[in-house]
C-alpha cells in the first residue's frame, strides 16, 4: 500500500526522457505545479517545442544519458523504448523519485489520475493495477464536482481565513465552518450574502 502525498515540485527539477504524447501529458502536470522542466529527447511534439520556444522548460536535444538525472528531485521516464526506459530507472539514485510509465516495477511512485478544480485536487489510484479504470473513476467524479467547484472552493479558503480571524469562540466557528460547506448553502444564489447572513446569526447567539 502506497503512501498518499501532495508535493510541493515548485522550482524543483523534473526531467522527463521521452518527447512524445506520453511525455507531454506528464509535462502539463508538473508545468501546473511550477516544476523546472528537463526534456531529454532527440524529438519532441509540436507542444513540447512551443513550451521549449517560449523558455519555459529545456530541451536536451539528444539521447538520453546517465548524467541527465544527477540534479534531478524527480524523474519520469516516458520514452515507448523499454530498454531506455529501464536505463533511466537504472540511473536513479535511492533519494530520487522515478516515475517509469509502462512498468510500476521500476517506480518508487505513481502519477494518479487527477481532477481539479481551482484548489480542489482529487486524485485517484489504482497502485498501478488499472489506470483505465483510475480514468474511468476519474470521469465520473468530474461529472460530480462540475467546473463551479473551483470558484466555491476560493469561497470557502477566504471564509475560513475571515472566520479563523474574526471568531474566537471554537464552537460558533466551527458551527460557521461546517454550515457553508453543506449543499445546502453550495447551492444557493449568492454565496458572499447568504455567508454575511449566516454569520450575524451565529454572532448574535
Amino acid at each position: 500500500m502506497s503512501y498518499p502525498i501532495m508535493l510541493d515540485m515548485t522550482n524543483k527539477q523534473a526531467v522527463v526522457v521521452g518527447g512524445g504524447k506520453v511525455a507531454e501529458r506528464k509535462i502539463r502536470g508538473l508545468k501546473e505545479a511550477n516544476a523546472n522542466v528537463v526534456v531529454v529527447a532527440p524529438e519532441i511534439t509540436e507542444y513540447i517545442q512551443q513550451l521549449a520556444d517560449e523558455g519555459a522548460l529545456v530541451w536536451r536535444k539528444k539521447y538520453f544519458s546517465p548524467d541527465d538525472v544527477e540534479d534531478a528531485f524527480l524523474i519520469i521516464a516516458a520514452t515507448n523504448n523499454r530498454e531506455v526506459n529501464k536505463a533511466v530507472a537504472q540511473a536513479a539514485q535511492p533519494y530520487q523519485l522515478i516515475n517509469v510509465v509502462d512498468t510500476s516495477a521500476q517506480s518508487n511512485f505513481y502519477v494518479p489520475s487527477i481532477v481539479r478544480r481551482g484548489k480542489l485536487t482529487i486524485a485517484v489510484s489504482t497502485e498501478g493495477a488499472s489506470p483505465t479504470l483510475a480514468k474511468k473513476i476519474s470521469r465520473e467524479i468530474a461529472e460530480m464536482y462540475d467546473e463551479d467547484y473551483g470558484n466555491y472552493i476560493d469561497f470557502l479558503y477566504e471564509c475560513r481565513q475571515y472566520i479563523l480571524q474574526n471568531v474566537g469562540d471554537s464552537h460558533k466557528k466551527q458551527q460557521l465552518l461546517q454550515t457553508i460547506t453543506d449543499e445546502e448553502f453550495r447551492k444557493s444564489a449568492n454565496w458572499e450574502k447568504e455567508f454575511q447572513k449566516l454569520f450575524e446569526q451565529v454572532m448574535g447567539e
